[in-house]
């Protein structure tokens, strides 16, 4: 399932999470009318709006969740996973390297906020996309459809605004943030991406499978700076050692979301886009929250922050084995990273 938000008083939620609506552009296929009619274009798109479950359907994915679910590991087994979750990661691109995910030229598509004003009109005067399909990303997008699928378990998009009133969650794994790597506010005037008009952000960038789609698209929009940041370290060199690397408008950075008193390398309220893609689902459920709050305070005003990740029985869900939950719609997978699979009770 997939919807976009922005600028609206209607709210959307994860635990205390408003959500602001979507803008004025769409994808070349809106939400609401990707039909499949030919069989042949099943890949045509990442996603279709009419595919509807059987209750025989439903009531097998829900079953093998609870199966799956039944065993829990044990809570000491858990706060490892939390407090060395950045070395599962690291270690997970030492082995893959940046081989083991596809570009994801779908970006566009699914994100046309991702590029400033300009570049929008640009793309649709040239009908330029990433995967070489005509893009039209001018016309408006009609209202969010959401087709009923028992507990969807197709992948989420969001686009999310937050105040800054909002509460952060509680988590029994706050205390695992590290004192010693605190610092203070970031003082000086300049600094990377400066003399941007907009400004990216991507968090939790990994080997670049987004990074560098956006970049051959940012190329002539020089106004433009992409962030992007990641708390494994081989992750970030793989993305600074790429030969599309351009540090004139691109600058990748080690950083931990889920520790609020680390700096970013840029002031807060300057950035016009945050992307999370199938990152969320990758951190404790009880400190989402706090993630999202602090983000937001980077975000200027009318900023977005565009989300996609994981919906509730997703076939990777499905294919988790006993003794891998962590908690409910929680999982660790055996290289040691974890996935979150989202509702849409969750959201709203």
């Amino acid at each position: 399932m997939n919807g976009i938000w922005k600028n609206s008083i209607s709210c959307l939620r994860i635990g205390k999470m408003p959500q602001r609506c979507q803008s004025g552009c769409h994808p070349v296929a809106p939400l609401g009318s990707r039909i499949l009619t030919d069989p042949a274009k099943v890949f045509e798109h990442n996603m279709w709006d009419h595919m509807q479950w059987s209750k025989e359907e439903a009531a097998a994915a829900r079953k093998k969740v609870e199966e799956n679910s039944a065993m829990r590991i044990l809570l000491e087994e858990q706060v490892k996973y939390e407090s060395e979750a950045s070395k599962y990661w690291d270690a997970f691109y030492k082995i893959h390297k940046n081989k083991f995910f596809k570009d994801r030229n779908w970006l566009l598509r699914e994100f046309p906020e991702i590029l400033p004003v300009d570049q929008k009109n640009e793309e649709k005067a040239t009908e330029l996309s990433w995967d070489h399909a005509k893009t039209n990303p001018a016309n408006c997008f009609p209202r969010m459809h959401c087709p009923a699928v028992p507990e969807e378990k197709s992948h989420y998009k969001k686009s999310y605004g937050l105040s800054d009133s909002q509460t952060k969650a509680g988590s029994d794994f706050s205390n695992l943030d590290s004192e010693k790597h605190r610092k203070g506010p970031l003082k000086t005037e300049l600094f990377p991406g400066s003399n941007a008009t907009f400004r990216i952000l991507e968090v939790g960038c990994g080997a670049g499978n987004s990074v560098f789609p956006i970049l051959n698209t940012l190329q002539n929009a020089p106004e433009s700076f992409l962030y992007c940041c990641d708390f494994a370290s081989g992750a970030v060199e793989l993305v600074k050692s790429h030969s599309s690397y351009r540090a004139a408008q691109c600058c990748a950075f080690v950083h931990d979301v889920c520790d609020d008193g680390l700096p970013y390398p840029f002031p807060d309220g300057i950035l016009d886009v945050i992307l999370l893609v199938f990152v969320l689902s990758s951190i404790h459920p009880d400190r989402m929250q706090g993630v999202i709050n602090r983000l937001f305070k980077l975000l200027k005003p009318g900023g977005m922050l565009l989300f996609r990740d994981y919906g509730r029985y997703d076939k990777t869900q499905l294919r988790f084995k006993r003794g891998h939950c962590l908690s409910e719609n929680f999982y660790v997978r055996g290289d040691g990273t974890r996935a979150y699979f989202f509702s849409e009770g969750m959201l709203i």
